[in-house]
């Protein structure tokens, strides 16, 4: 089967992408740090993660039982542009505080979200979508043409977001993860313009 050939791709599927593509287009540069937004303007900056962020991305990650456990080595390795494979990793900024963070490998032509995770205190706000539009503008740039990634079959939430934005299911492994033992469920997003 070429990659090419999603199944279970609906006609929503389009939509879904059409959105996701409108969506990056609307997505806005970081302000400059000296001009914090007013608490009545939340702005949110999607920016490449730098060392000084990986405390607070860490603390997130933490605090959430989703998020991968990963240890400071494996951040620091995300930012290190020598490192393979390349990574890019982004932070969410609001209010002048790191609001959540995503990670994904470059295997060209695809690229796999390693995580994605948004703080609970900042969740339903649109974050995850802005990360994941953030990481489709840097992945067409280094011409990636598709997005695979992996989620718990328990975790309906991510799923609906990964939907939404057009991915779709293409598999599962059985028992992948751990603590609890569980499924995952294996998605793809093929990026417009590819």
């Amino acid at each position: 089967m070429s990659s090419r050939d999603i199944p279970g791709e609906n006609p929503s599927g389009a939509k879904a992408r059409h959105y996701f593509v409108e969506f990056m287009a609307r997505l806005k540069s970081c302000p400059d740090t000296k001009q914090r937004p007013s608490a009545a303007n939340q702005a949110v900056c999607i920016r490449g993660m730098t060392p000084s962020d990986i405390d607070r991305v860490m603390e997130i990650a933490e605090s959430l039982k989703e998020a991968p456990s990963w240890p400071r080595a494996a951040f620091e390795r995300a930012l290190d542009p020598a490192a393979q494979p390349r990574r890019i990793a982004l932070v969410a900024e609001a209010a002048g505080t790191v609001a959540g963070f995503a990670v994904a490998s470059l295997l060209p032509p695809e690229a796999e979200l390693e995580t994605i995770a948004v703080a609970s205190t900042a969740q339903r706000h649109g974050l995850a979508r802005r990360l994941v539009a953030g990481l489709a503008a840097e992945l067409g740039a280094a011409q990636i043409t598709e997005v695979i990634l992996e989620v718990r079959a328990s975790n309906q939430p991510a799923q609906g977001l990964y939907r939404g934005l057009g991915f779709a299911e293409t598999g599962r492994r059985a028992r992948y993860y751990h603590d609890p033992v569980e499924d995952a469920v294996l998605m793809r997003l093929r990026l417009e313009g590819a």
